[in-house]
């Protein structure tokens, strides 16, 4: 095993919309490094497709945009970040436009989509469904071109390194050498890390996505907040063979219908907003339709659009769906909820800064509270340029340096690390597939208090995976997804009430009176205590 030290002034860890948004907004204050976990383009930056909501539009306007944002949030939206995200949005917005995104236009303006929730047009799209690419091209263009940003790919984070109370950095292991083992010090610290999808069987996010952020955050003693509630994404391809495929909330939007098994629409009698109700809704209606109908088929219907619309409107889903053998404006599309999105995290304020000084959260990863108990579709781009920005700000203020920076932990790690047995065997690999089983058949769209009490169990008999001390990659990527499901499921249980993407079956009722409070897990909260 190789020890290394390195040092510059801010290290952001996660290089998607927020990280890299943070970077640019930190480049003139001194050295930066971005981390990777993989490829810089294998983020959920680059897979989204639905767009982002902003209000620039002729009959739009903020207070409304900040109205939906507080409506799909259930009552437990941060007024101050949604306020922030509204106004500040527009101005991001233009920003990207003048560094050399291309949003779709009609007549020379800017086009407006409507999504689920939303009470105006304002979703923007780049080539219809790949928005998410645009902003990453640009925000990529622009960090590479700043002489104080070195981006770095395929390095994976063990975890941060606290001394005296703060943040000094992190240890992080090459991918592609696992013997190579740094320590990264930095008088600052940018969590970006994006979400945790990968907890469940099956989710939208990509496979980097498994909850790293929240885990190392955890560890390092920094509050976790509001972690039950995990957004579900209505529609997703679902297809023997074919792996989960989002379908964007965009073609609901545009007038997309769900289907029954027989064919029959059941969403008008759902909600009064129909196909366009918010995705927690939407999500609930879907498993309530297939238990009614005792069969798992649900078909987003396209058919009824004009020809050539589809393929013109979404092409980037129109040509996957092609590849998989369906023509998505002549055949239904079978679909399916997955997990898509985390409206908790890492509890920051409406600047980036954590509970823990020099380290500082953005985007999926962080919980600000601008997204209160439900994300309002396509806010999450809009989050990570808007406080991706105020981050990079906030961590010139919040340098945090020890009065000597020490190597012990890093050492300490190594030596432990040489003289355990190598443990990225089958049975840690099995170990991460069965915690993802437990989440998404105990914890996920419906809760109770017996599949609480099921996932409870079965994750204490995986508690081994927690006290993983290893270098490889797979099994970190297992013990960081073992300590989000357990944080998952502990809220789950904790919060006896139904409130936005969180449903207890045993409490359907939405209950003001004792729950308008966020819940945050501290160092204090131990793993034992969680799994009890």
């Amino acid at each position: 095993m190789n020890l290394e030290f390195h040092k510059t002034d801010f290290l952001v860890i996660g290089s998607g919309v927020a990280g890299l948004r943070a970077a640019i907004a930190l480049s003139d204050a001194g050295k930066v490094m971005v981390l990777a976990k993989s490829a810089v383009s294998e983020g959920s930056t680059e897979c989204a497709q639905g767009g982002v909501a902003v209000a620039m539009s002729d009959d739009d306007e903020i207070v409304i945009h900040e109205q939906d944002t507080l409506r799909a949030g259930a009552s437990l939206c941060n007024p101050e970040a949604v306020r922030i995200l509204v106004n500040e949005g527009p101005r991001r917005i233009a920003e990207l436009i003048e560094w050399g995104a291309s949003f779709d236009t009609e007549d020379g303006k800017l086009w407006f989509s409507l999504e689920g929730a939303h009470s105006r047009r304002r979703v923007i799209h780049s080539r219809g469904d790949s928005t998410g690419a645009e902003i990453e091209r640009v925000l990529l263009e622009k960090a590479e071109a700043l002489e104080n940003v070195s981006i770095v790919d395929h390095w994976f984070t063990i975890d941060l390194l606290i001394q005296e109370g703060s943040c000094s950095g992190a240890l992080v292991v090459a991918r592609s050498d696992p013997s190579r083992i740094v320590c990264i010090q930095a008088k600052a610290t940018v969590l970006a890390t994006g979400g945790a999808g990968q907890v469940y069987a099956a989710t939208t996010n990509p496979s980097v996505s498994t909850g790293d952020g929240i885990s190392i955050a955890f560890r390092a003693g920094a509050e976790i907040s509001d972690m039950e509630f995990v957004q579900f994404h209505p529609t997703t391809l679902h297809k023997e063979g074919v792996p989960v495929f989002l379908l964007s909330e965009a073609m609901r939007g545009e007038g997309g219908v769900l289907l029954n098994a027989m064919g029959e629409r059941f969403m008008p009698d759902a909600h009064p907003e129909a196909e366009l109700a918010p995705r927690d809704i939407v999500s609930r209606a879907i498993i309530t339709e297939m238990r009614r109908t005792g069969t798992d088929e649900i078909y987003l219907d396209l058919r009824h659009f004009k020809p050539g619309f589809v393929k013109s409107r979404f092409p980037r889903i129109y040509e996957t769906c092609l590849g998989y053998g369906l023509k998505a404006d002549e055949e239904l599309l079978p679909i399916h909820p997955a997990a898509h999105y985390m409206m908790g995290g890492v509890r920051s304020d409406v600047n980036g800064r954590t509970t823990i000084p020099g380290l500082l959260a953005c985007g999926e990863v962080a919980c600000a509270g601008v997204h209160g108990a439900n994300r309002l579709a396509s806010n999450s781009l809009l989050e990570g340029v808007v406080f991706g920005r105020r981050a990079g700000e906030s961590a010139r203020d919040s340098i945090s340096v020890p009065a000597a920076f020490s190597e012990a932990p890093a050492r300490d790690f190594l030596k432990e690390l040489e003289s355990v047995v190598e443990v990225h065997s089958s049975e840690i690999l099995l170990g991460r597939e069965r915690i993802r089983g437990i989440m998404w058949e105990h914890v996920g769209i419906v809760r109770d208090p017996e599949g609480l009490q099921i996932a409870r169990r079965e994750l204490e008999k995986l508690s081994h995976i927690a006290g993983v001390v290893s270098a490889d990659p797979k099994a970190l990527e297992a013990r960081n997804i073992f300590y989000t499901a357990a944080l998952i499921r502990y809220a789950a249980e904790r919060r006896t009430e139904s409130r936005g993407a969180h449903f207890r079956a045993d409490f359907p009722k939405q209950d003001d009176e004792n729950w308008l409070v966020h819940k945050s897990l501290s160092s204090e909260t131990s793993l034992q205590e969680i799994l009890s």
